[in-house]
Order: C-alpha cells, then structure tokens, then sequence
C-alpha cells in the first residue's frame, strides 16, 4: 500500500483552495492562506504546508475564525499603517498591506505595518520575500501561543516568536531567513509526533521541566529558546513588538482565550520595510546591494557554508519539475474537507 501521494504544485494548490472553501472559507481568503501553503510546499518547508490546512479547519469551527471578514487598513502616521484582519486569517491582510507599505517606504525611506486581530498559523518569510523582490529591506515579528518556558523557567509564557529578514539581492533571488526563537517551530515538534519520530536533544523539557526527546511530553511541558538567555531575549523583543506595540495580546494571554485548542493564536504582526537608497542620501540606488554581495562572497568562500534562504531555493527548483509528497493519511483528509473521497 502506498503511503504517501505525490503532487504537482498546481494540483497542490488547488487541492487545498479546494479543502478550504469546502469548509466555508470565501474564496479570497482560501486563496490566499493556498498561496502561502504552495509556497512552503514548493519550498520544502512541509511544517508551513499542506499539514497547516486541519489547523485552518479547527480553527474555523472552534475558534471564532472569520471565513469571509475584509481587512481594513488605517493611516496611523505618516510612516505607520495598520490592517485590522478582523479575526480573519493574516495571509488576506498581509496581501492587503503589501502595495501600501512599499508605498510608504517608498515615500518615507522606512515604514512599519501593524497587524491587529489576526489569526496566523503561517510562517513569516513569504511577507518579507514579497517585500525584497521589490527591492526593500524587511523584517517581520509575530506571537503565538504561550509553548516557549523562559530561560531558567519550566512554565511556558512565551509564543514560538518567528522573526523573518529580507535583504534584496541584484540577480539573484533576495536573502531571507525566518526563525524561531525557540530551538525549533511548534509544527516541527508536531510532525515528529504524527511521524514517530524522537526529537533532537535541546528542543523541549516535559512537565516536570526535565529534558525529553519524546514529542508528547513537548508538547505538554515547554519548548527551549535557542542560545539559552540569548533567544529568550529575542523571544522578549518579540512579544513586545507584535504584543505591546501594535496593540495586540502577549502569547501568553493569546494562550488564555484559545479555549477550543484549536492552535491557532489570534494576535498582532508587526512589520518594517526601508528603501535602502534613502539611507544613502543619495541617488545610488544599488550601492548597498552591491557592497552586501562582498559579503555574501566572503561567507561562501569557505567550504561548508551557504547562505540562509539557499535551500529553499534549491527546492525551489527542483519541485516545479518534480511535484511534492504529503503522507496518504493527510491527502485523505483534504480531500474529505472538500467532500470528496
């Protein structure tokens, strides 16, 4: 019996645009949440792919999720724009705010986007790839639910906290990395769950706040941050910026409200984008971009070495060709979300 389905990316996405309206979501939003899911498929990134799709479904009929709601954006400030998702999902809003934040980096030289009551079970770097195709410099911020103990603590308060980087590249795809602040992304914990799979060591403590490599026990005890005080720092810096500043939940109070554990924290994004030109004064347009690719040369002068984002892109090449695989198990699934079988 085979175990497992392979799948084009246009079959892909239509097959989870398809499980998402089945479910009740309006198309633009099915369309949207399906872009970022290929995305992640097409990159490999399989904790942000097709798995993400019974999440979207939990969440939508237990948690309060809005299939249909509109975003709604807001001058704040010059600079500063927000987009109210409504308790929809973030994908819609963050296609909604991509021209106007451009615009405004564009207009200002730096910009920065508040997100606000949004549910958000994606990953991070498809908003800043987004911006750096365009030629920005991006950065973006994000909370989740409380699964994260602080350094020295066993009891979770903070999210995963992802924060994502783009810096665009002159023929070449921009250079994007997106990171937990935890040692691993909650979904990796997952999928070794579903897969029978021991974790590495590091990545969690059980309830008791002793060190497992038991995926159950993660996820009833707490996920490490990474370099110990360091990423607990970082991990700080993030409830602040997607929590306090923007006006949204800390993941810990997040965590608070999910009542159904649906997975799905609702909360604030917090976005920067700079025309890097404007921080030259001057008219050179590619005079950063061009200094950066000495660096980028100096790193991969060293066997061993590559740089962030150039894995994804590798897939990227390879899986247009070769379509993806999902488990059997989950194909079945999402086609039950579309009333198929």
């Amino acid at each position: 019996m085979n175990d497992e389905v392979r799948l084009s990316l246009e079959e892909t996405h239509a097959l989870a645009v398809s499980a998402l309206r089945g479910q009740g979501y309006a198309d633009r939003h099915a369309q949207a949440i399906a872009d970022t899911l290929t995305a992640a498929e097409r990159d490999e990134c399989k904790s942000h792919g097709l798995f993400r799709v019974p999440f979207y479904v939990k969440a939508l009929h237990e948690a309060g999720v809005s299939p249909d709601a509109e975003p709604v954006l807001r001058d704040l400030a010059p600079g500063v724009i927000q987009v109210d998702a409504h308790f929809g999902f973030a994908p819609l809003a963050l296609q909604v705010a991509a021209d106007p934040l451009e615009k405004r980096a564009r207009e200002q030289g730096i910009a920065a986007l508040a997100i606000v009551n949004a549910f958000n079970v994606s990953a991070l770097w498809p908003e800043v790839e987004r911006l750096a195709e365009r030629g920005l410099v991006a950065f973006a911020f994000t909370a989740a639910h409380r699964y994260v103990a602080p350094a020295g603590g066993i009891r979770p308060i903070y999210g995963t906290n992802p924060m994502a980087f783009g810096w665009p590249r002159k023929g070449s795809p921009p250079l994007i990395f997106d990171q937990a602040s935890s040692m691993s992304a909650r979904g990796e914990i997952q999928i070794h769950l579903r897969d029978g799979k021991p974790l590495p060591p590091g990545w969690a403590i059980d309830a008791e706040g002793q060190p497992t490599t038991d995926p159950k026990a993660a996820l009833a005890g707490a996920q490490l941050t990474f370099g110990g005080y360091k990423g607990a720092a970082i991990a700080l810096m993030v409830e602040l910026l997607a929590g306090a500043l923007v006006g949204g939940p800390f993941s810990f109070e997040a965590h608070a409200k999910n009542t159904s554990g649906s997975g799905a924290p609702c909360g604030g994004e917090f976005m920067m984008a700079i025309d890097p030109a404007r921080c030259l004064g001057s008219e050179d347009r590619e005079g950063q971009l061009t200094h950066a690719e000495t660096l980028f040369a100096e790193i991969l002068a060293q066997e061993g070495t590559r740089l962030p984002s150039d894995r994804r892109y590798r897939a990227r090449q390879r899986t247009p060709q070769e379509g993806i695989v999902i488990p059997a198990s989950l194909h079945k699934t999402l086609l039950e979300f579309t009333g198929s079988d």
